[in-house]
């Protein structure tokens, strides 16, 4: 009787033992060499080996020859690509695995100049064609290169440590000299370190070199195809000019600022508030009332929520305040400002200081606001 039940047990144990060895024996592998046009070893690319009939899929990687392999590939006819960094390099469709080890190798010279006489070129054309494929995996290594660098700026720059940063960026416009981004991060890096600077002369030199960059930068995006059909173009150019107008106020050169923030507002109207009110800022500390008060109002009407616009506003009518005996006599609009910013920031940072504005030219204070009303001076 025992061996009666032991023996169904043996048996199922031995076939469950015996399954992976059966399996494995209706598989095989792949191998093969990735080389670009060049003849140059692609290394940690992706083979993808995708089964049309199986619906199995492998992903291989290729080492620093270019080399890839793999155990344990169902057979059946499969669908191979190569791709390196999201894109795809070539592939061949239709591939027969069998049971013996497959060896596909890529080769982009060899493919591209067989895919150029199937297509009937000249031998001219398909140098053509080769040599747009060296130029666009040329371009795919410098963008790698100059991200590197850009990255690391950053980093530099985020730490406070801006002469890292220049030399950095520096070093990137060595690579390539022509994207406007880099330049525009200079500029950025030179315009951040001048306030560090002690020597007068230095730090003036370093928002020149910030202003020239930043022409530089904005030239080459407005000549760029590419950025043409960028959708954040007008948005990117605006933030130049910003950048820009904010050395122009800090070299004292006003009305080239003016213009700086002006033309990032007809690029970029959605923040024009923004610009506007940098704009009536360098024109408030140049002591221009008139067209501060003017920029100001143009804030509002772009944003009429932005309660610093009506402070602001109201401290430069402030300027244009006469005495009347020891009465100050301030001009139509100027409670009216700061009465709005105390509605808009009843809290705010400039609340304090806008009720003393009401206080000095004896206008009534709102107990909405948090204060008791106050009478006007006789």
């Amino acid at each position: 009787m025992k061996k009666y039940f032991i023996l169904p047990l043996l048996l199922v144990l031995a076939v469950g033992l015996s399954a992976p060895l059966a399996f494995a024996q209706n598989m095989g592998n792949v191998k093969g060499t990735c080389k670009d046009v060049e003849g140059k070893p692609i290394a940690q690319a992706e083979v993808e080996w995708s089964g049309t009939d199986t619906g199995h899929k492998y992903t291989l990687k290729t080492n620093n020859k270019g080399e890839y392999f793999s155990l344990g590939i169902v057979p059946g006819k499969y669908n191979v690509k190569l791709s390196k960094d999201g894109k795809e390099l070539w592939h061949f469709n239709g591939v027969q695995k069998g049971l013996d080890e497959t060896a596909l190798d890529f080769d982009l010279k060899k493919e591209m100049a067989a895919a150029a006489q199937g297509q009937g070129m000249s031998p001219e054309e398909a140098a053509k064609m080769k040599e747009a494929a060296a130029k666009a995996e040329s371009e795919r290594k410098v963008v790698g290169t100059l991200n590197e660098k850009l990255n690391a700026a950053k980093t530099a720059s985020d730490a406070g440590d801006f002469e890292t940063a220049i030399a950095t960026l520096n070093d990137a416009i060595h690579i390539d000299s022509t994207r406007d981004l880099i330049w525009f991060k200079l500029a950025d890096a030179y315009r951040m370190s001048a306030p560090k600077q002690t020597d007068p002369e230095e730090k003036q030199k370093r928002y020149e070199m910030a202003a020239a960059d930043y022409q530089k930068a904005i030239e080459m995006r407005s000549t760029s195809q590419t950025a043409q059909k960028d959708p954040d173009n007008n948005k990117n150019m605006a933030a130049y000019y910003n950048n820009m107008a904010e050395v122009y106020a800090k070299s004292n050169k006003v009305d080239d600022s003016v213009a700086a923030y002006n033309k990032a507002v007809e690029l970029d109207p959605p923040h024009a508030g923004t610009y506007l009110f940098n704009e009536g800022a360098v024109l408030t500390n140049a002591g221009k009332v008139d067209d501060a008060i003017a920029a100001f109002d143009r804030v509002i009407a772009a944003d009429p929520t932005k309660a610093d616009a009506y402070y602001w506003k109201g401290v430069n009518l402030i300027g244009k305040a006469t005495l009347k005996g020891d009465k100050m006599i301030a001009p139509e609009g100027t409670a009216e400002a700061f009465k709005k910013y105390l509605e808009l920031a009843p809290d705010g940072k400039l609340a304090q200081p806008a009720k003393d504005m009401l206080a000095s030219i004896g206008a009534t204070i709102e107990t909405g606001y948090g204060t008791t009303k106050k009478k006007p001076a006789k």
